[in-house]
Order: C-alpha cells, then sequence, then structure tokens
C-alpha cells in the first residue's frame, strides 16, 4: 500500500468501524443513531481520494472500506443480545451491498462531473450516491417483500410496524420513516462536508480547486 492511499484508507477504515459500533446508539426515540452522523462522511473520504489521486485509488479505498465493513458484520453477528446477534445476517448484506454500490457509484459520477465547479462533483455525487446508499440498504434490510429466511425476515420485522410517517404524518412502515430520516441527515452531512473537501484539496493540490 502507498503512502498516497494510506491516508484515505486509515480515514474510510475509522468511519466504517466507528458507524458499526454507534448504530447501536439510539436517539430521537429510535429515529436515527448516532452512526448516521459518521456513516455519510465515508463519502467525503472517496471523493478526496478522487479528486486528488484518481479513480483508481478511489476505488481502492472503497474496498477496502467494504472489507473492513464485511469484518465488522462478522464480529457482530458473534456478539448476542438480548434481541440476538447484534448485526443479524439481512442487516450484514443490506450493508455490504449498499456501501459497495453506492461508493462505486459515487466515484463513477464524481468522475463524470470532475471537471465543473470545484463543488459540483462531490455535492452531486454524495447526494446521489447517499440517495443509492440509503434506498439499497432500507429496502435490502427491512422491506416485506424481500425474504431472506424465516429467522432472518423475523430478526427486522418489528422495521415493518405501522407508524406515522415521520412521526406526523400518516401510517406507513416505520422502516420507511427510517430511511428518510436518515437520508436527511446524510443530505445535511453532504453540504457540511463541502467545507472541509475545498479546505484540504486546497492545501494538498491547489490546482485541483
Amino acid at each position: 500500500m502507498t503512502r498516497t492511499l494510506l491516508p484515505g484508507v486509515l480515514a474510510m477504515a475509522a468511519i466504517v468501524v466507528a458507524s458499526n459500533i454507534l448504530v447501536q446508539f439510539l436517539l430521537l426515540d429510535g429515529l436515527l443513531t448516532w452512526g448516521a452522523f459518521t456513516y455519510p462522511f465515508a463519502f467525503l473520504v472517496t471523493d478526496l481520494m478522487n479528486r486528488l489521486y484518481g479513480v483508481s485509488a478511489a476505488r481502492k479505498v472503497v474496498f477496502t472500506g467494504f472489507l473492513v465493513g464485511v469484518v465488522c458484520s462478522l464480529i457482530g453477528s458473534q456478539i448476542m443480545l438480548e434481541y440476538g446477534p447484534a448485526v443479524p445476517l439481512r442487516i450484514a448484506i443490506a450493508s455490504g451491498t449498499a456501501f459497495l454500490i453506492a461508493q462505486l457509484f459515487d466515484v463513477a459520477v464524481f468522475n463524470r462531473l470532475r471537471a465543473g465547479s470545484w463543488w459540483r462533483a462531490p455535492l452531486v455525487s454524495s447526494v446521489l450516491g447517499s440517495a443509492l446508499d440509503t434506498a439499497l440498504f432500507f429496502t435490502i434490510a427491512f422491506a416485506g417483500f424481500l425474504s431472506f429466511g424465516a429467522a432472518a425476515d423475523g430478526q427486522v420485522s418489528w422495521a415493518l410496524d405501522a407508524m406515522p410517517f415521520m412521526t406526523l404524518g400518516a401510517p406507513a412502515p416505520l422502516w420507511v420513516t427510517l430511511g428518510v430520516a436518515d437520508w436527511l441527515v446524510k443530505l445535511a452531512v453532504a453540504l457540511i462536508a463541502l467545507l472541509p473537501f475545498r479546505l484540504i484539496v486546497g492545501a494538498l493540490s491547489p490546482r485541483a480547486v
């Protein structure tokens, strides 16, 4: 591993590990988890690597993050809580699939827009990648029209309970509200992350901004 990739790899690994730990801690009556606030910064790391070192470097960092996530899921599947494993199989599949596809999509969109204004590529790629990540994860993890077997489905059946959408609207499956809340956080982080993106790229590669 070159010194060029090492900062990105370490940052991505730290974000993935932190998010896997913090997702266990709820806030706003379970509407969000603390992991929702750390995970979106994975898109910042990917975009920085893409801008500074190119598509190949960004993809390598993504695959590293995916492997770290797999390890976290394997560890979590062996930690038993009162309701079952900390990371059920269905959640692990959803998490890995969403991360890999959404991050690679982010890389592709960023590369397509890299010649435009400095903010356009990171903002558009992060917003679209975040939307794809959220849609894939919450659908695979919780949607009732998908089945991973009685045991796997039973561990996430609570997400199918009908609740007021965003606590105020018409009744909808809980997982839909959770997904929308999660995406709103990702959207906010995508906007906030433009500042560190600008500063870091400006410091390391002034010609790129």
